[in-house]
């Protein structure tokens, strides 16, 4: 996987290609992550921590190949935004339980810092949208999320 992931510091757009379907699909959910956590404007260490504890855990990489799929997402993301073609990537290759997993993923990375922007709320409606996620398992799992990390409840969905 290293070797894989690191092509994409060179040549990205060949490199995602070229990726085989699990390095493909960890490289997808890592940049949707990396994009909630920097909608705000600020990237906190509670977000990045967050984000490493997550692919670690739920993709079962060690702490080298979870860095590395970290760098390799954020130099993807600092292109233009091109999420819409990593949640198509997701949308395809998840059913929907795993895609359900991706949302309450991107929740806990939204929630990293204690509280939710617009522009991450704006971002999980429209992923979730696009991954197939109905509007109530998205507010599911903000409710998940928010209990999980001892988060007021309040409206499960912001307006």
């Amino acid at each position: 996987m290293l070797n894989r992931i690191r092509r994409l510091f060179d040549q990205p757009d060949r490199a995602l290609a070229s990726l085989q379907r699990p390095d493909r699909l960890h490289l997808a959910a890592a940049v949707l992550m990396l994009e909630a956590a920097g909608l705000d404007d600020s990237v906190t260490a509670e977000e990045t921590g967050r984000i490493h504890a997550l692919v670690r855990s739920r993709f079962g990489l060690d702490t080298a190949e979870a860095d590395d799929l970290l760098a390799s997402a954020a130099k993807v993301a600092e292109g233009p935004a091109q999420w819409h073609r990593f949640t198509s990537t997701l949308a395809d290759a998840f059913d929907y339980d795993e895609r359900v997993q991706l949302i309450e993923m991107l929740w806990e990375v939204a929630y990293a810092d204690g509280e939710l922007h617009h522009l991450e709320s704006s971002l999980l409606r429209r992923v979730g949208g696009l991954l197939y996620v109905s509007d109530r398992d998205r507010g599911e799992a903000q409710r998940r999320v928010k209990a999980k990390l001892g988060l007021p409840q309040g409206p499960a969905l912001p307006e």
